[in-house]
């Protein structure tokens, strides 16, 4: 029996004499033929339950034709007369029309439709450890990267935790297997063997199935088939047959149109469900086992799920003597070079067999493999697992680097040297210590030269002021100082980032060194020389007296010496010389000792001025530059992190 759906007979629905295809193109008026014209059913069943899968819904189906009935001629045949009745309200539902050949008479699968029913209880799906683990830091990876990445580069890892949520919440107890393959390869042979029955339809004409059509072994499946998009009326389930229904209990089989289908919308049908099932068998022939599509467009890119695969060579029947295992061999050897593991000796990988749907050579085998394979119930946690290996590799180029990364402390001095440099740190504190020693001069100089100094000074600036910057020429030097320093310790702290988060952080320095010249500016102003005085040490007042006394010497010294001339004192040169000599040779050498013992502290003043303005001038670039840039680092650490534990290594 061919089991054909409505979408694959609109064709054909008008063709006169054949009332059931055209009941199957959705036509309410074709009715099912009657015993009683010659054209009554040949299976003599036809069994309709609701998507609840439940075994006990098959009872009309079994009150018709048991699973015993179909083991006998005779038993087929006395049927046939009883389920006239409900194969007529069955068939002109506009679901499924049949062909019935005596090849295939006796085989029995349900239709399964929408009709409302008791869902049955459906264990979720549960993920282990290390995977829970790995979806929930790659779903705080994709939150992380939001701001930092574009949409497209987040897809596939937004769509690989939607696909786990969605799966999570569907039945753990079923594996949904898809069968996919070329134009004539005989998948839907390989489907129909692996059914026991009949539902696919075959057939020379090409593409043969138009639309992909699900078969389940057990109930709960439904929200799993209605996930993939498949109407009720392309299910299927065969009815009870023993030991077949127990090898493969949990299978969820799909049956995918030709990936190479001249139709576009079979090829969409097929790119779709690939990435929702759990586990894909390839069907390839010996004549496009190497076709370069298959392995370009398909096995290539589903490498990382070479465990949740089979590839079966079909149609070994046509190949003489050795050439099925040299075609085998060679098979073996692209599905390598593809880079997907095999399954052998005993190793987690790819299934790779041999057989014949027609003959039905090596199906038992392949039904043997799928039903351990279905029944270790790992497959949709591996698939998932597979998929999120897939998405950490194409995140790689944005998130890992080989390269140690950060702002070292020396890139940071830098910075600070270099916005000194700009400030002019180094010249203010210079200009503090000149301006100390010209005040201990002032202070402890003679008053002769004190006077010849303060006529000099009169056109200068305040003691202790430095020049305002108002020369457009020192403005824009400072300016490209700065802009400069930023440059730097931009391209320093991303070097060796993956480009968006190195494009980050030369944004944020970029955005950082907005107004930093003119806050630069303000500083220097407000942390440069203090305005007034600067501070004296303790023992200038015993030498501004010292040198006073020196001054009263020369004065008395005078005075004397005039008191002689004119006759009101006696005559004596010497006491009045030595006077004046000591006050004239003793004030100059104070003050030069003044200066020797104010050079230290002018320079340590000088010294204090600069650090003042440095620290200034590295807080503001700090604030404004440093702190941004080392945020997107301390970001992209995280990142780093997150993706080491999607990965399942550390980066």
């Amino acid at each position: 029996m061919t089991a054909v759906t409505d979408q694959d007979h609109d064709e054909r629905a008008e063709q006169p004499g054949d009332a059931d295809k055209a009941a199957a193109a959705g036509n309410p008026s074709a009715k099912a033929p009657q015993s009683a014209s010659g054209h009554e059913s040949r299976d003599g069943t036809h069994a309709r339950v609701p998507d609840g899968d439940s075994t006990s819904r098959t009872g009309s189906a079994s009150s018709t034709a048991s699973p015993d009935s179909t083991s006998s001629p005779g038993s087929t045949a006395s049927t046939a007369s009883t389920a006239s009745t409900a194969s007529t309200a069955s068939w002109d539902d506009g679901l499924i029309a049949r062909r019935v050949d005596e090849a295939t008479q006796g085989h029995q699968y349900a239709v399964l439709d929408n009709r409302p029913a008791a869902p049955p209880t459906v264990t979720p799906l549960a993920y282990d450890g290390p995977l829970h683990s790995r979806l929930e830091a790659l779903r705080e990876l994709v939150g992380l990267s939001r701001t930092r990445l574009d949409s497209r580069t987040l897809a596939e890892a937004g769509r690989v935790l939607d696909e786990a949520s969605a799966r999570r919440r569907l039945s753990g107890q079923h594996t949904v297997v898809a069968i996919a393959g070329a134009t004539g390869s005989g998948k839907s042979q390989l489907f129909n063997a692996l059914a026991g029955v009949a539902i696919s339809e075959t057939g020379v004409r090409r593409p043969t199935t138009a639309a992909p059509i699900a078969c389940s072994w057990s109930d709960g499946a439904a929200s799993l088939i209605e996930r993939l998009g498949i109407p009720p009326r392309l299910r299927r389930r065969p009815l009870p047959t023993g030991h077949a229904e127990s090898q493969l209990r949990g299978l969820v089989l799909i049956d995918l149109p030709d990936h190479d289908s001249a139709a576009v919308q079979h090829r969409e049908h097929v790119d779709r469900i690939l990435t929702l099932v759990d586990a894909v068998i390839w069907v390839v022939d010996p004549e496009k086992y190497a076709d370069a599509i298959l392995h370009e467009r398909y096995l290539r890119p589903m490498a990382a799920h070479a465990e949740v695969m089979f590839v079966v060579l079909n149609q070994v029947d046509r190949l003489p003597g050795e050439a099925a295992e040299q075609v085998l061999d060679d098979l073996r050897r692209l599905l390598d070079e593809d880079g997907i593991a095999l399954g052998e000796y005993g190793e987690p990988g790819t299934t790779v067999l041999a057989l014949s749907a027609l003959t039905g050579d090596g199906v038992g085998e392949l039904r043997e493999a799928l039903g351990q394979f279905v029944a270790e119930r790992t497959a949709p946690a591996r698939r998932i697992a597979a998929d999120v290996d897939i998405a950490a590799a194409r995140l790689w180029p944005v998130y890992a680097t080989r390269r140690r990364t950060g702002l070292s402390e020396q890139a940071r001095e830098e910075f600070a040297d270099r916005l000194a440099d700009a400030v002019g740190a180094t010249a203010a504190g210079e200009a503090a210590e000149r301006a100390w020693l010209r005040n201990a001069n002032r202070a402890c100089g003679t008053p002769w030269l004190r006077l010849w100094r303060w006529y000099q000074d009169r056109g200068e600036p305040a003691t202790g002021r430095l020049p305002s910057r108002t020369q457009a020429d020192e403005e824009a030097t400072a300016r490209q100082r700065v802009e400069q320093a930023v440059r730097t310790v931009a391209d320093r702290a991303s070097a060796g980032l993956p480009a968006p988060w190195a494009q980050a952080v030369r944004e944020a320095a970029v955005r950082g060194s907005q107004g930093l010249p003119e806050a630069l500016d303000e500083l220097s102003v407000r942390a440069g020389v203090p305005t007034g005085r600067p501070p004296r040490p303790g023992w200038w007042p015993v030498a501004v007296l010292t040198q006073a006394s020196m001054t009263i010497l020369q004065f008395l010294g005078g005075l004397w010496l005039v008191g002689q001339i004119v006759g009101v004192m006696a005559p004596n040169l010497g006491v009045p010389v030595l006077l004046m000599v000591i006050g004239i040779v003793g004030g100059p050498l104070i003050e030069w000792s003044c200066r020797m013992a104010a050079r230290g502290p002018a320079r340590r003043y000088g010294l204090e001025a600069e650090r003042r303005l440095r620290e200034a001038a590295a807080g503001c670039g700090r604030a404004r530059v440093l702190d941004p840039v080392a945020a997107e680092l301390l970001r992209y650490r995280e990142v780093r992190e997150q993706y080491g534990r999607v990965v399942g290594a550390g980066t």
